[in-house]
């Protein structure tokens, strides 16, 4: 499975963003199972407002639709995100990117789908593990 940043989804939903064709391009040819955190579901459905309630309302019913997985955080995991944002506060951290941390140390691989290049190539799952970030790579 492949996890799923806010960057992701607004690039996807926004036909504007300079990232809109990349996403677009990885929604038709990826073949994986997507998954995120409720933390992430949140910062994109606040964010994406601004396009639109039709916009959220689409995002919503996709997401319930089953077709990406929400991983929800367990509380032994959780206790660490203290930690993770501590570490990197000069980014700072978010709570959103801190959840995508904890998931990819559940999954055991850091692939993701993210804008945000300066921060998800800056954290470390597991202390030491970079993220890979797909949608650097188109």
């Amino acid at each position: 499975m492949i996890a799923i940043d806010t960057g992701y989804f607004l690039a996807l939903l926004n036909e504007r963003d300079a990232y809109h064709q990349r996403a677009q391009d990885w929604l038709s040819s990826s073949s994986e199972g997507w998954i995120t955190t409720w933390p992430v579901v949140t910062e994109t459905s606040y964010m994406i407002g601004r396009l639109g309630e039709t916009v959220r309302h689409d995002f919503i019913a996709d997401l319930v639709s089953g077709e990406i997985v929400i991983w929800d955080i367990p509380s032994e995991a959780a206790r660490k995100i203290p930690v993770l944002t501590q570490k990197f506060a000069k980014l700072p951290m978010d709570l959103a990117d801190a959840s995508l941390v904890l998931l990819a140390e559940h999954l055991g691989h850091g692939r993701i789908l993210t804008t945000d290049q300066r921060d998800f190539g800056a954290y470390r799952w597991k202390s030491t593990k970079p993220f890979v970030n797909l949608m650097a790579q188109t």
